[in-house]
């Protein structure tokens, strides 16, 4: 889920950062460009690291800026497909589960991924809004947006920035997390307590 990607970068370092110590000058401005951002193939940053090595220093004429060329590394989140991961409920429509890991929350299980059969219950009070229910064995399971939910990545793309976007159109997400339930063990984990309990009984 966690990789160390090591880059190398060349930037400038404004005046103003240049009376502290330039490797915590570095790591300030490595923050402010990588931290919480998405690099295409790479992930999300959520962390820098370390800083391997720092080069260069040149001020240009007429730049009071220094510019140093710098190889760092960054903690990059990345699930790997086939990876199961364990998210909670943020939305729920006809389309399927949206759901977050809190730091993260462009993770999506669509309706064809969901144990079958499986079915949509609008709520008549929340437009577009609702409740999915799996039916096994003529029970009805229910994911009611209150437990954990464990889902298996199926797959992580990096959209391409659209040139112009729909007023009504949802943020643009750069990393997109691709989900399914459709096995043994993914869902709802009260679904399988439940399940072990009544073998039990």
């Amino acid at each position: 889920m966690f990789y160390l990607s090591r880059i190398e970068h060349t930037f400038r370092v404004p005046p103003s950062l240049l009376n502290l110590p330039i490797e915590e000058a570095i790591k300030g401005e490595l923050e402010k460009l990588f931290l919480d951002k998405v690099i295409a193939d790479l992930g999300l940053c959520v962390s820098v690291y370390d800083i391997k090595s720092i080069e260069g220093g040149f001020i240009f004429p007429s730049d009071g800026a220094a510019t140093y060329t710098v190889v760092f590394r960054l903690i990059m989140f990345r699930p790997f497909v086939g990876e199961i991961i364990a998210a909670n409920v943020k939305e729920s429509n006809a389309t399927g589960l949206r759901l977050s890991i809190g730091f993260f929350d462009d993770i999506y299980i669509p309706a064809h991924l969901f144990p079958k059969p499986s079915s949509f219950k609008p709520d008549s009070n929340k437009k577009d809004k609702g409740t999915w229910e799996w039916e096994y064995d003529e029970e009805p399971y229910i994911i009611d947006g209150i437990d954990e939910i464990k889902f298996r990545v199926h797959n992580v793309s990096y959209p391409p920035i659209p040139i112009e976007q729909p007023k009504e159109a949802k943020p643009f997400a750069p990393m997109v997390i691709t989900g399914s339930i459709d096995e043994d063990g993914l869902g709802p984990v009260s679904w399988w307590v439940d399940a072990e309990e009544t073998k039990e009984s």
